[in-house]
């Protein structure tokens, strides 16, 4: 048997990459991709991808050279997935929500030869570029242009568009380079890129294979699957379905932003069979949407486990949920809560119980175990002996980029350590009752407790500091801090921390709640008792649940006056700071601070920055309802006169480069001069009731809507 070798037909590396050349042969005139009004065929693109591996190699590019992509889901980011590691190098998709001092992290610890931007993000990209490291190796600059509707943006030090990469890739002359070893390098994905060192997750080609074929198999992503690409596509490259679609020859359909409207109206036009999402899209799909869905739609989450009445609403809806567990580290779902078929006869309460687990073992991996890691024993499977959640096999990393502590930390005993502590269930199901790393799952991001506490530590007031997960209807988790001060330390308010940690690290990891006490609560070895912690934070929601302050004064009410007063003074409805010397400052009005997200932002401090564009005359921003945001800024402008003209995307990309993402208005409206009163104040009312007849008549039309304000023509 020894006796008989490996040939070169009988012994070929894993790749993902060969499930692209074999879909354009086998799948050559269906659809592969859909985005807006752009279609293309799985032939053309194995063309396409064919031919910017080719530019890339032109480029200089050679194995084990790093390219990275910061891009929503588009054609071109999919494409990257294939042409990058075509061409032999690895592919780094950068996640977008970071600022610009993330971006710039990872750019100097991944030192990409070419940086691919999309043109929504060049802004971003080039404060990021302003703050790397002197000695960082520069990368060479792609923007990405919208496919359908090109905006002809362009950046400092981009001299080449992606289409023309595509255009010129000569696939004769620079062929797709040929995998020799599965166990090269596919792609990179980091963990973080904030606070901390980045630890940059390093995929095999053969573990990124192997955990493709588990997640069509054990999730069902069939023969001729429509995939919604509602997950980022930087997010563990998608879970391994940007591979997937292509391996079953299914149709990708990518929308840029994951809202209601983009979800639903891809569901009634695509017939969308798939998708996977983060728990906070749950409450945006149950308030977009009131009766079912025509036909099912499979869903794949992970993170934090929906509650009962979530995932009543949302099956209700025709959403069948699979509830997984994953990592960057173990390229995506590491296991799968396999339904089983008389589960269906439970009650609501008990089937939430059991999907809620995080399952068995995905098929790439030889096993997943609960330890102790003190006698690396298996603890007893009776659903109570808490252990360490290790797993081993193909589907996990090869290491971590540029740092073998972290990577030989990560390993022990043939096993790899997720930091998570779980149980196992008499019927071999696991499931996580804590997290050693504490990590607090929001909206999709995965957030370490220990980072934050490092920013808190930093403070000079602060004497202890502990955070812990707080329970949050939209992004499911977020961050709370629990804080003593040091003897003598002068007062610190809340928002103080809350700024402090602003300015030290990416929005979604400052804590949207800080408690101050006299010490925290530790246990006999001195330990921090955060069970206690996340308790308190769960009393904290609950009883603002309970007792939720109302802030409106209404006019003509009888109980108005009593209203306007409260423990002594009245409240006047504007918003504003104190400064250390006593002076103080409005923000804005209560009313017109607008909440996107849990974030408040100021209306006056977006129209300050407006007002530092050399073209503009007035600028009021109001809010405008979102359907995944709940509200986001809109602007109203108008310019001088005798200025160049100005486009919508010229403004969003001056604001972008201005102020934090969250704060860009997504909306920005032109009009020859803003509605006023009698006596001068620009009418707010009237912007914010506009503001909302665009939002209907773009969901009710599906058009370009041309709004006509204080006699204007001009959009």
């Amino acid at each position: 048997m020894d006796m008989l070798p490996k040939r070169d037909g009988n012994h070929v590396p894993l790749s993902p990459i060969t499930f692209l050349p074999r879909a354009a042969s086998s799948y050559a005139d269906r659809t592969s991709l859909i985005y807006g009004s752009t279609t293309f065929t799985w032939k053309q693109t194995y063309q396409r991808c064919c031919r910017v591996a080719a530019a890339l190699q032109e480029m200089g590019v050679c194995k084990n050279d790093v390219v990275s992509v910061l891009s929503p889901n588009s054609p071109a980011m999919y494409e990257l997935h294939f042409a990058v590691p075509m061409a032999g190098a690895v592919f780094n998709a950068i996640n977008s929500r970071l600022d610009a001092a993330g971006v710039a992290t990872i750019i100097n610890h991944a030192q990409p030869k070419v940086l691919l931007v999309d043109y929504e993000y060049t802004g971003l990209v080039t404060e990021a570029i302003k703050a790397l490291s002197a000695d960082a190796p520069k990368p060479t600059l792609v923007v990405m242009d919208d496919h359908n509707k090109p905006t002809g943006a362009r950046m400092a030090g981009a001299d080449i568009e992606y289409e023309q990469l595509v255009a010129r890739g000569d696939p004769a002359r620079y062929p797709p380079r040929v995998l020799e070893d599965e166990w090269d390098a596919v792609t990179l994905n980091y963990t973080s890129g904030t606070t901390a060192a980045p630890k940059g997750v390093v995929y095999s080609h053969r573990g990124s294979y192997l955990s493709t074929m588990a997640n069509m198999i054990q999730w069902g992503l069939s023969n001729e699957a429509v995939y919604l690409w509602s997950l980022p596509m930087f997010h563990c490259n998608g879970w391994a379905c940007t591979w997937g679609v292509a391996a079953c020859g299914g149709v990708n359909v990518c929308i840029r932003s994951p809202t209601a409207v983009n979800i639903y109206t891809s569901i009634a036009t695509h017939g969308v069979t798939h998708m996977c999402v983060a728990p906070v899209l749950f409450n945006v799909l149950i308030e977009g949407r009131r009766e079912p869905l025509p036909r099912p739609v499979q869903v794949l989450t992970g993170g934090a486990p929906p509650a009962a009445s979530v995932l009543d609403s949302i099956e209700k809806l025709g959403f069948k949920i699979t509830h997984s567990y994953g990592m960057t580290e173990a390229t995506g779902p590491a296991t799968y809560c396999e339904w089983r078929q008389r589960w269906d006869a439970l009650p609501a309460p008990e089937r939430a119980a059991l999907k809620a687990r995080q399952g068995v073992s995905a098929l790439s991996l030889a096993a997943v175990d609960v330890k102790d890691l003190n006698t690396m024993k298996s603890v007893p499977r009776d659903g109570a002996t808490l252990g360490e959640i290790v797993i081993r096999g193909s589907g996990v990393m090869k290491g971590y980029y540029r740092n073998p502590e972290a990577t030989e930390a990560a390993f022990r005993g043939g096993w790899f350590l997720t930091g998570d502590v779980g149980v196992v269930h008499p019927d071999g199901y696991v499931e996580i009752k804590d997290r050693s790393k504490d990590v607090i799952i929001s909206g999709g991001e995965n957030i370490s407790s220990v980072e934050v506490e490092s920013v808190l530590y930093g403070h000079p007031a602060v004497l202890e500091a502990a955070v812990v997960a707080m329970p949050h209807p939209h992004w499911g988790e977020t961050p709370c801090a629990f804080m003593s001060l040091k003897e003598g330390a002068p007062k610190v308010k809340e928002e103080e921390v809350v700024s402090f940690c602003r300015s030290k690290m990416a929005r979604f990891m400052v804590p949207k709640k800080v408690v101050f006490v006299d010490h925290l609560p530790r246990n006999s070895t001195g330990k921090v008792q955060k069970l206690l912690l996340r308790e308190r934070a769960r009393a904290l929601v609950a009883a603002a649940a309970n007792n939720k302050e109302q802030h409106l004064i209404i006019a003509g009410n009888p109980k108005a006056t009593e209203a306007a007063f409260r423990g002594g003074w009245f409240l006047i409805g504007d918003v504003g700071v104190v400064h250390p010397d006593g002076y103080v400052e409005i923000k804005d009005r209560s009313k017109d601070v607008i909440i996107s997200g849990g974030e408040n932002i100021s209306s006056v401090e977006v129209e300050s920055v407006l007002y530092g564009h050399p073209a503009v005359l007035e600028a009021a921003v109001v809010a405008m309802p979102h359907p995944h945001w709940g509200e986001t800024p809109c602007a109203f402008m108008s310019l001088k006169e005798g200025a160049p003209e100005v486009k919508e995307e010229e403004v969003v990309s001056f604001c972008r480069s201005k102020m934090a993402r969250f704060m860009v208005p997504k909306k920005v409206v032109f009009v020859d001069h803003l509605p006023r009163n009698s006596t001068g104040k620009v009418q707010k009312l009237l912007l914010r009731e506009r503001a909302r007849a665009l939002v209907a008549a773009a969901a009710n039309n599906n058009k370009e809507q041309h709004l006509v304000i204080a006699g204007s023509s001009r959009l």
